[in-house]
């Protein structure tokens, strides 16, 4: 029996509507310039707690259970004193996970709709994280609002940086290609 290609729900969404509904909302004269998802880069950093062999594996675990990816590590790029960090050092201040083409809709997908919901006192993602190119940063607190992590993987909490890297960005554009996904922003005003 042949495997199936089916494509990610916010892919096909993309190519079918929001695309078109966009070129038009913005008044754009070609199709290509068109705000789109490139990739999601996920990271979290280990900061004073890089020497603690477990802190350091359930944050290589939890991303590679959220993403699907094996994590790279991230050395320092340059030595702080105060830190007692050098430069090139053997430990690891962070990881790193890129997400593109199917990946990344499939992780934006479970994001926004599952794991979002699930945010304690959640009132909407904030507007004033984009930055000069269009590009959309979110921080989470913990790991565990996301359904791969179990209760033995968060006994050890950390936070992750998402960060949605968007060709032909501005701030307008790329604020509404990801409304258009299902982004629960705040309510302006708040």
């Amino acid at each position: 029996m042949a495997k199936q290609n089916t494509m990610p729900r916010l892919k096909a969404l993309y190519n079918e509507t929001i695309a078109n509904n966009l070129k038009n909302e913005l008044k754009l004269e070609n199709i290509h310039q068109v705000p789109k998802l490139e990739k999601i880069v996920i990271s979290s950093g280990v900061g004073k707690k890089r020497e603690d062999k477990k802190f350091t594996e359930t944050v290589e675990l939890t991303l590679r259970k959220i993403t699907g990816q094996e994590p790279t590590s991230r050395l320092a790029k340059k030595s702080i004193a105060t830190f007692k960090i050098r430069k090139g050092m053997g430990a690891p201040v962070g990881y790193l996970v890129t997400l593109r083409n199917d990946k990344m809709y499939e992780f934006a997908d479970r994001l926004i709709n599952i794991a979002l919901p699930h945010v304690r006192d959640f009132h909407g993602v904030p507007r004033g994280s984009f930055d000069k190119q269009g590009n959309y940063n979110l921080g989470l607190k913990e790991q565990t609002v996301f359904p791969e992590i179990t209760f033995e993987d968060s006994s050890v909490l950390h936070g992750l940086e998402i960060t949605f890297i968007i060709k032909n960005g501005s701030k307008e554009g790329s604020t509404k290609l990801l409304e258009a996904f299902g982004m629960p922003f705040e309510k302006e005003g708040k």
